[in-house]
């Protein structure tokens, strides 16, 4: 039993290593490549120190990097396999009576934890640098040419208030959606009807308001008057509006929940919040999934050659399943299926098609 145990300990160790070597190499990879962008973006919309410019590339890169978290795990594991492989310990375990499943089982739990790991304690952390990133870009670049927007462009919340109904569009959130900056709100009264539009440089979320600042008002049959400070009122807390007019990328795990809950009675289209979250709940399994899936492609001996093949052909399936699982997640936040579905059942695929082909491997 010791021996088993020590064994176990080893195999996840190699597991282990290998997959943080891979997640910190395309880190490295990541940081460089959008430390590159800001430089081109700060020479042509004007000088931003080099400090600042590796500080908001810092502190994007979790983010970034946590997409790559099921990448890391699958060429990880085909790493560990193959140094197993190359150095014949795979062919001495099974030659001492274990199967597949027996050491595979180290490596599986070494990439469940790290799934667990990344939603529960990395995300918050790549969510919180994320919207830090926000701020510092908005205050060094500029408004007009802010790229941590969301992809539709403006972004767009329908809120109540004690005044009635308004609609409030802005060009940047920042602050995880508590600032607002380039401000439109077109309000309406308790009855539905049109009162005013509302222009501001700025707005930013209070206890039963948004006050805009240096705004323009214009309401029909009057001309336009301006105002240092103008209140928008609305039934949105600070504590809860988190991030409902942001990026899914400065939304944690933990507070998902909650935003989902806000973005419904905000009246807006919480599909792609639901879908977020399930592929957050999804991910210990999937980081599961692609040991398997490493598994099938990399248990073959040296001797016997084809390794090269074998290995490509695994991250040919890999890149396979992570294009369908794109497929699949922009059908469920498009709202064209359930969100649980257009993240759980390609996971649920992979992981019978790998076991599958295995069982067949080691069984015939």
């Amino acid at each position: 039993m010791i021996g088993t145990r020590t064994l176990g300990r080893y195999i996840a160790v190699r597991f282990l290593m290998a997959i943080l070597t891979t997640f910190l190499l395309c880190s490295v990879l990541i940081y460089l490549i959008d430390f590159v962008e800001l430089l081109r973006q700060s020479g042509k919309h004007g000088e931003v120190p080099l400090p600042t410019l590796g500080l908001i590339a810092l502190l994007r890169l979790p983010a970034y990097a946590e997409f790559l978290i099921a990448f890391a795990v699958l060429v990880g594991s085909i790493t560990a396999l193959l140094q197993l492989s190359r150095k014949s310990e795979l062919t001495v375990m099974r030659a001492g009576g274990m199967s597949v499943w027996q050491f595979l089982r180290p490596g599986i739990f070494v990439a469940f934890v790290v799934g667990v790991l990344t939603v529960t304690v990395f995300n918050p952390m790549a969510a919180a640098g994320r919207d830090a990133a926000e701020g510092l870009f908005a205050e060094a670049f500029g408004k007009e040419t802010n790229l941590l927007r969301s992809r539709s462009g403006s972004s767009w919340l329908r809120q109540n208030g004690a005044d009635g109904q308004s609609v409030m569009s802005a060009a940047i959130a920042t602050n995880r959606g508590l600032t607002l900056h380039g401000v439109s709100a077109f309000i309406f009264d308790n009855e539905g009807h049109f009162v005013e539009r509302v222009d501001g440089k700025r707005a930013d979320l209070h206890e039963g308001y948004w006050e805009v600042k240096e705004a323009w008002v214009v309401r029909i049959g009057r001309e336009p008057e301006k105002f240092d400070i103008y209140l928008v009122s609305t039934y949105l807390t600070p504590d809860r509006v988190s991030d409902a007019l942001g990026t899914l990328f400065s939304v944690s795990f933990w507070e998902m929940p909650a935003l989902i809950e806000v973005a419904e009675k905000a009246q807006l289209s919480s599909d792609r919040l639901r879908v977020q979250y399930e592929a957050l709940m999804s991910r210990p399994l999937l980081c599961a999934a692609m040991v398997l899936l490493a598994a099938t492609v990399s248990l073959r001996s040296f001797r016997g050659g084809g390794i090269q093949t074998m290995v490509i052909a695994g991250l040919v399936g890999g890149f396979g399943f992570f294009l369908l699982s794109e497929v699949s997640r922009q059908v469920g936040v498009a709202g064209l299926t359930p969100p649980w579905a257009a993240i759980w059942l390609p996971v649920v695929l992979v992981m019978i098609v790998s076991a599958a082909v295995l069982l067949h491997q080691e069984d015939g």
